[in-house]
């Protein structure tokens, strides 16, 4: 690879690195290609974005970025697990993919520029992600429109009730 191909591969990475959310460094070794696409396919449906990357030139592109919290992990065969946008994504669907594989393993993690270790990143894995604490937030908002709506409706419904009950009253003598 000539100088200016990493120097172009540094700059990009080092993009990458600024706009990132959540970055998962996962070692992976003996995966087979099978195993590999399947795991980008469920990353592109997450909008994750996966990186098998080469150590020298991930740790020179981390430099002044959040990933530079797990710089030092960035030894033996490992790839990156980007999220610009949800920081929950990578962790879920990394969870979920490898729970019962040996291959692959979680090493480190960068969350909003915290550095988070596997147990971290299992712990993340179990949180809801940004499209359900939206729709958690509002179904709260939600409730008390709706109980105002019932509340300022009950009296006339009562009332309506009790024209009724009297008119099948005098329907009935």
């Amino acid at each position: 690879m000539l100088k200016s191909e990493k120097e172009e591969m540094i700059k990009d990475l080092h993009e990458k690195f600024s706009r990132t959310k959540t970055a998962v460094l996962v070692e992976s070794s003996k995966v087979n290609v099978e195993t590999v696409t399947k795991l980008r396919r469920k990353f592109r449906e997450g909008k994750v974005e996966y990186k098998v990357i080469k150590n020298t030139l991930a740790r020179r592109a981390a430099q002044g970025t959040t990933v530079s919290a797990i710089s030092d992990d960035f030894t033996g065969p490992v790839a990156l697990c980007i999220s610009y946008d949800d920081e929950v994504a990578p962790a879920k669907i990394l969870m979920d993919f490898i729970k019962d594989m040996e291959t692959i393993k979680v090493r480190s993690a960068v969350v909003a520029g915290n550095k988070v270790d596997a147990n971290g990143v299992k712990a993340l894995a179990k949180l809801p992600g940004l499209n359900e604490l939206r729709g958690m937030l509002l179904g709260m908002l939600n409730q008390p429109a709706g109980k105002l709506v019932r509340t300022i409706a009950a009296p006339g419904s009562q009332l309506a009730r009790v024209i009724q009950a009297h008119a099948d009253k005098a329907q009935g003598q």
